[in-house]
């Protein structure tokens, strides 16, 4: 979820014992871990659930840990730190080339893993801009304004929340139980909830700059 909430980490780790280990202790630092034994299952989840940050094995079954960020790195910038047995340098070089945000060698101490996610997230995250930017919408989340060529535009609460929610991630899927989880948590909703507030920021717009993606769910594209 966003800065202030729970935080969903995707361990791609085909080691056992090792995911194990970085599930109890990711669980009980606070986190939520989705895991993967190898890299095409991890690009899988990668694209169909939200993933604040990713921890990346490089020696994986099916597709190589390189290869997994490369293909992230097609429609992401989201923080990965790589865990793996190769401490040789021009590994790691490769590794930073793909536009890494950590590297961690095996064997390694699970504290000083947790520093180096935190410290990752809070990079990412505590420095999210106020005003964000997506072909000719600007939002600005300090003024709760939105306009489309300079011009603005009145959303309601919950219409504000969703832009706000695609303009941070965009090129993101996100599904309709997603967004309800994480929009009205509590709240009693009826089954076109989503689709109507998006109909309706459509037409505020006056852009069709959120794709239904059939089956699936939205995204900003």
């Amino acid at each position: 979820q966003g800065a202030a909430g729970v935080k969903n980490i995707l361990v791609i780790e085909d080691d056992k014992e090792i995911a194990e280990l970085l599930q109890v202790f990711l669980e009980g630092a606070g986190y939520q871990v989705i895991e993967a034994a190898d890299g095409v299952k991890g690009i899988e989840l990668f694209q169909k659930e939200y993933v604040n940050l990713v921890l990346l094995d490089v020696l994986l079954p099916k597709m190589n840990g390189f290869d997994v960020c490369a293909e992230i790195r097609k429609t992401s910038d989201i923080p990965i730190i790589m865990i793996t047995a190769l401490a040789d340098e021009k590994d790691q070089i490769k590794g930073y080339n793909l536009k890494i945000d950590d590297y961690v060698t095996k064997p390694f101490s699970v504290q000083i893993l947790l520093k180096k996610i935190e410290a990752v997230l809070r990079r990412r995250y505590d420095s999210e801009l106020i005003v964000l930017k997506y072909r000719n919408i600007v939002l600005n989340q300090e003024e709760h304004t939105v306009t489309v060529n300079e011009d603005p535009v009145f959303l309601t609460n919950k219409e504000f929340e969703l832009l706000n929610l695609f303009m941070l991630h965009p090129h993101r899927t996100m599904s309709k139980e997603f967004l309800i989880d994480r929009l009205w948590q509590y709240e009693d909703v009826y089954d076109d909830l989503i689709y109507t507030h998006i109909k309706n920021i459509r037409k505020k717009l006056g852009i069709d700059v959120i794709k239904t993606i059939r089956g699936v769910g939205y995204k900003l594209d």
